[in-house]
């Protein structure tokens, strides 16, 4: 079977060597060195992961990714970022970024992470239905596609699972507790509350986007999220 190509975007020769020590042998690598490069990269190497340093000479980490999801939305993408760039770790989870890890970081959970990334990305391997309906939502497992009131929302695969998860339990409040445990089950994951409440602001306006009035997630104060199966649009 081939390998999964994984594109790293990071300035630091040190940190290269010591990801490349935990990754090379479980994927196949191509580097860039600066934000210019790895735009050059990802459009031309078509990879299956990118780990992106947010900090890169040239095209910041965050306008790259801006432009790596208008050109390819399905490719997942893992952060590097400094514990001091928080604003900038939300702001890339609110862009629909699928993971991040802070430096410094341990090779094994960088690696465990990307095969956990790749493995939601590659989609439900065993599912009775391939299509599921709830209120105005339509999933179609096999195509990844979300449609609601018969719109395409166009979502990560991240998000997908997500709203996944809310439409097949339509009637269940999930605390952020329960949703990180559910869509991020690798024990190495250090999701937080503050990462689901950016994927929820993120979810909405990407429905409300294509779809004014459209509001797929009901806030209930005090426990969490569930499934708005009551969302109008406004027409």
């Amino acid at each position: 079977m081939a390998k999964a190509k994984v594109l790293i975007v990071e300035d630091e020769q040190q940190i290269i060597d010591f990801m490349l020590v935990y990754l090379r042998q479980t994927f196949e690598i191509d580097l860039a060195m600066d934000g210019d490069k790895g735009l050059d990269r990802f459009k031309r190497g078509n990879p299956d992961l990118v780990i992106l340093d947010l900090e890169l000479p040239g095209l910041h980490g965050l306008e790259l990714f801006k432009e790596m999801r208008r050109l390819r939305e399905d490719v997942p993408v893992i952060m590097l970022t400094a514990l001091t760039e928080e604003v900038d770790r939300v702001l890339g989870l609110e862009l629909g970024a699928d993971d991040y890890v802070t430096k410094p970081f341990s090779g094994r959970e960088l690696a465990a992470r990307a095969k956990t990334v790749l493995r939601r990305a590659a989609g439900p391997s065993a599912r009775n239905e391939n299509t599921v309906r709830e209120g105005p939502f339509v999933l179609d497992l096999t195509a990844s596609r979300l449609t609601c009131f018969g719109t395409p929302v166009p979502l990560t695969r991240t998000e997908l699972n997500f709203m996944e998860l809310l439409i097949r339990n339509p009637t269940q409040v999930f605390s952020r507790d329960q949703i990180i445990k559910q869509i991020y089950a690798d024990e190495f994951h250090a999701v937080t509350d503050r990462s689901i409440d950016a994927y929820v602001k993120r979810l909405r306006r990407k429905f409300s986007d294509v779809i004014p009035g459209a509001n797929p997630i009901e806030t209930v104060p005090g426990f969490g999220y569930k499934l708005n199966r009551e969302t109008e649009a406004d027409v």
